[in-house]
C-alpha cells in the first residue's frame, strides 16, 4: 500500500502557505503523489440545505456542501502546474477534473504541458460531476443529460492527442479535422488516467477496462464497497478479455483523516463511517481490511473543518513512519 495526499484546498478557509507546507511534508516523506480537488461554485443553496441531488448524489448525505458559499477556499486546477514546480518526486493530479467543464481538446493539450512542467508525474483523474447548479455555473447545463457520453468522449480525445501528431476527431462534444496540438506528454504512451465512480461500479468498470484506463478512485470506501468494485471491474476485464488484469490496476479512495488520542466510536455509517478517523490502532487495523479489499492507495483527505493543518501535518508523519509500516507487513 502507498499513501497520497489530497490537498484540502476546498475548506472555508485556507492559505496556499498550508498548502505549500503540505505539500513539503508529502515531498520529504515520499508519498506517492499529492492530488487536489476540483470545485467550480458553492451555490447558496447549499448553505440551505437545498441542493438539487444529495452531496456526490451518495445516499444519506445532505443535499448540502461541507463548505460555505462564503468561504475562502481555492481552485484546484491552478494547483497543478503549481504542484509541478513545488515538488520533484510526488506525482501530482486532480481528484477529479470534471470533464464538462472544459473543452476536450483544450484540456488534453493543457495536461500534456503539465506533464511536461512536471517531467513526466501527472496523473489525470476524470469523472462526470454531479452538481446541476455547477453545471450551470460552469455554462454547462446542456451537458448535464449526457455527462457520462463527455466523459467518454474525453477519454478518447485525450488519448488521440496525446497518441498522434495530427487528431482529428468527430463527436457530438467535439468535432474537429486534423490538427497538431502541440508538445506530447514526457510519459510514454501518456499519462495514467484514473476513473472516478461513486455510484455505479458497472459503468465506472467498463470506461476502465475499455480505455485501459489506469486506476480508480471512490470516496470513504469500506470494504465490502471495495470488494464490489473489484469484483466487477475483474469482470469487465474479463469480458473485453484485452489481457488487462485487476492486479495492474490502482485502487484507491479518498478518506477523511484524523488520529486521535484514544479509541472513538465507528458504527457504520454509510459513507459517513469514521473509516481512517481514529486511534492509530483502528485506522492500522482498519487499513490493514481495506488493503485485504484490495485498496492500493487511500487519499490521505484533512477534514472539512476543526482539524489543524500543523495536526494534519502530524498525521502524515505518523502515517508514514509508524502505521503503513505496519500494514504493509502484513
Amino acid at each position: 500500500m502507498k499513501l497520497a495526499l489530497y490537498l484540502p484546498n476546498f475548506r472555508d478557509e485556507v492559505t496556499v502557505k498550508e498548502l505549500e507546507d503540505l505539500t513539503n511534508l508529502a515531498e520529504e516523506l515520499d508519498y506517492d503523489s499529492i492530488w487536489s480537488l476540483d470545485r467550480i461554485v458553492v451555490p447558496e443553496a447549499s448553505d440551505r440545505g437545498e441542493l438539487t441531488n444529495a452531496f456526490g448524489m451518495m445516499d444519506g448525505f445532505p443535499k448540502q456542501l461541507p463548505v460555505s458559499a462564503r468561504g475562502q477556499w481555492l481552485q484546484g486546477w491552478p494547483l497543478i502546474p503549481w504542484l509541478a514546480a513545488k515538488t520533484s518526486k510526488c506525482r501530482i493530479g486532480m481528484s477529479i477534473t470534471d470533464t464538462p467543464y472544459r473543452a476536450p481538446g483544450v484540456l488534453a493539450a493543457e495536461l500534456a504541458t503539465v506533464d511536461q512542467l512536471s517531467n513526466g508525474r501527472l496523473n489525470v483523474g476524470v469523472g462526470a460531476g454531479w452538481m446541476p447548479e455547477e453545471f450551470a455555473a460552469a455554462s454547462a447545463s446542456h451537458i448535464y443529460p449526457k455527462r457520462h457520453k463527455h466523459v467518454r468522449e474525453t477519454v478518447e480525445i485525450m488519448q488521440g492527442i496525446w497518441t498522434n501528431d495530427v487528431f482529428e476527431y468527430h463527436g457530438e462534444f467535439a468535432d474537429f479535422d486534423r490538427c497538431g496540438f502541440g508538445a506530447k506528454p514526457v510519459q510514454d504512451p501518456h499519462p495514467p488516467i484514473f476513473f472516478s465512480g461513486l455510484k455505479d461500479p458497472k459503468r465506472s468498470a467498463n470506461r476502465i477496462a475499455k480505455y485501459n484506463l489506469s486506476g480508480w478512485i471512490g470516496i470513504q470506501d469500506r470494504p465490502e464497497e471495495l470488494s464490489e468494485w473489484r469484483g466487477a471491474i475483474q469482470r469487465e476485464l474479463d469480458e473485453l478479455d484485452g489481457g488487462n488484469k485487476i492486479d495492474d490496476l490502482e485502487l484507491c479512495s479518498m478518506y477523511w483523516t484524523v488520529i486521535t488520542d484514544e479509541d472513538i466510536d465507528q458504527p457504520p455509517q454509510g459513507k459517513a463511517t469514521n473509516i481512517l478517523a481514529g486511534s492509530a490502532r483502528q485506522i492500522t487495523d482498519n487499513l490493514k481490511e481495506l488493503k485485504e479489499a484490495g485498496l492500493t492507495m487511500p487519499l490521505i483527505w484533512p477534514p472539512f473543518a476543526d482539524v489543524p493543518v500543523s495536526k494534519t501535518l502530524d498525521d502524515m508523519k505518523r502515517l508514514k513512519e509508524e502505521i503503513l509500516p505496519a500494514v504493509n507487513a502484513t
